[in-house]
């Protein structure tokens, strides 16, 4: 970047060489997508994210339902365990048991229900998240955590589109630089045989 500082000065410097300005205006169009645009598509991608995790979790508010089980007994399986990422530990999520709940339809429902609390006991109750049948399913996705990703997928693409612009960049100034030597190499091999004599060139 350090060729957009010195754009002004190069532009009336008898030194300065045609690709010396296409650089520092390449680094100038660089910067100005970094401060302007970059941000802008961020913002949109995580805009658009947000939209499509809000109509996900209207579709899923709608097709699931929640209630309360009742807990008829605990079912002969082993309780769950799964490893906290956060702690690196294993840590008990619930524990299997049979368990009766209401349907949409108001129907009774009895089954094993693999999440429930860990230390609950039979006849206590406990929220269950239901389809439109009856079936148990997953609970759906609340909103703090789809802003969370939104925001995560905006930054993502942002960061992305930044790396693109300074490639494009660094791309650009690759090849002017291998221009600048080829046309040293030119120079140089027309002045290299008169290199060094008393009087060359005069």
């Amino acid at each position: 970047m350090r060729a957009v500082v010195g754009l002004r000065r190069w532009r009336h410097n008898p030194l300065r060489r045609k690709t010396d300005l296409v650089e520092a205006w390449v680094a100038l169009g660089a910067l100005l997508l970094l401060i302007l645009a970059v941000p802008v598509i961020g913002w949109i991608s995580g805009s658009l994210t947000d939209g499509a995790f809000r109509r996900t979790i209207q579709a899923q508010h709608e097709e699931r339902h929640h209630t309360r089980a009742l807990v008829v007994r605990h079912a002969h399986a082993p309780a769950r365990v799964t490893l906290d990422p956060e702690t690196s530990a294993a840590r008990d999520t619930g524990r299997p048991v049979i368990a009766k709940w209401t349907a949409p339809d108001g129907s009774r429902q009895t089954g094993v229900v693999r999440s429930a609390p860990a230390r609950i006991r039979a006849g206590e109750t406990f929220p269950v998240w239901t389809d439109g049948e009856g079936r148990l399913s997953k609970r759906p996705v609340d909103l703090t955590t789809a802003r969370t990703h939104a925001v995560l997928a905006g930054l993502g693409v942002a960061s992305l589109a930044a790396g693109l612009v300074e490639a494009g960049r660094r791309l650009i100034v690759w090849k002017l630089n291998r221009r600048r030597y080829a046309r040293l190499d030119v120079a140089w091999a027309k002045a290299g045989p008169d290199w060094g004599r008393t009087g060359a060139g005069s």
